[in-house]
């Protein structure tokens, strides 16, 4: 990702000095002018209000109106405190439910932020939006990483099918998840050839959570049953170094390890495109083609590199 951190750095501080600026500004303002104010109130306002009852009842309802506006003002800081602090414990740091231009400049933030990766971990159904398409903007953080761990939900697999039982009906679907992991490998297969160390694998249940866990983030969407995973909202939560046991980052990161070294999920060979299975010792036991012969005879219109 290109940065320039010296530049960032002094725009920030640049920032910092305004803020202070323009508080001394407004607290010497106010200061000077409680000597007029108080003149004001007792010589020209009081007696000008106090022989005048309609005068007097209207700002009477005035200041009451403003009361109630400050107190709302004062619950409505003491929520955002209490939001803050929450917030703070689980470490979240974004969510995004729409893809609106504030959605979007927030993300270009969190981004920024995000330097010096050398591992990104995925879990996730196709990878498409990851990978391939431009939804989520990851590619830069994707292109200067050095290794990939991605695991995929097995289009052909029995997890898919109910998965796809409940979005509606699965013939046109299956295409769209073959389509979409077809373009997701072949993705994977150039950031190989690349030189990235990009390992393969796949899953069998329903997808259950969608994870990207780029250095000391973690994207977190729910696979909620019977709704697209474009459509539900992503979460982001960071590491807190002074505290790692605080906040879900860890949480998901080791929910991500414990199916990644699952023996029970096949590694995907990008030379013979086969899937490799291994018992609970690492040894190979047998290997499958990826997709089964049968499904490249049903699925002519899908590009699948040739094993």
């Amino acid at each position: 990702m290109t940065r320039i951190p010296h530049f960032f750095s002094f725009i920030q501080t640049l920032k910092h000095i305004l803020s202070h600026v323009g508080v001394t500004l407004l607290a010497v303002g106010i200061a000077f002018s409680l000597p007029t104010l108080a003149k004001f109130i007792l010589f020209t306002w009081w007696p000008m209000m106090k022989d005048d009852s309609q005068l007097l009842m209207i700002n009477e309802i005035v200041f009451a109106a403003v009361l109630v506006l400050l107190f709302n003002l004062l619950l409505g800081a003491r929520q955002g405190r209490l939001s803050y602090r929450m917030n703070r414990l689980v470490s979240l740091v974004h969510v995004r439910e729409e893809d609106n231009r504030f959605s979007r400049r927030i993300d270009r933030k969190l981004l920024d932020r995000i330097t010096g990766t050398r591992d990104v971990s995925v879990m996730s159904v196709t990878g498409y939006d990851t990978f391939v398409s431009r939804r989520r903007n990851l590619h830069n953080v994707i292109d200067h990483s050095y290794e990939l761990r991605v695991m995929l939900m097995n289009p052909y697999g029995a997890g898919a099918m109910r998965r796809m039982a409940t979005l509606g009906d699965p013939a046109p679907l299956l295409d769209i998840y073959c389509q979409e992991t077809a373009a997701t490998i072949e993705r994977l297969t150039a950031l190989a050839t690349a030189g990235k160390q990009v390992t393969l694998k796949f899953y069998e249940d329903p997808p259950f959570w969608n994870l990207i866990v780029t250095g000391e983030y973690v994207w977190v969407q729910y696979c909620h049953d019977g709704h697209e995973l474009r459509s539900q909202p992503e979460y982001v939560f960071a590491l807190q170094k002074d505290q790692p046991t605080q906040g879900l980052f860890s949480a998901f990161y080791v929910h991500f390890l414990n199916h990644w070294c699952d023996p029970g999920h096949p590694e995907y060979d990008f030379a013979t495109h086969e899937l490799i299975y291994r018992d609970s010792k690492g040894n190979e036991v047998k290997r499958r083609p990826f997709p089964p012969q049968a499904e490249r005879s049903q699925h002519p219109g899908i590009v699948w590199l040739a094993g």
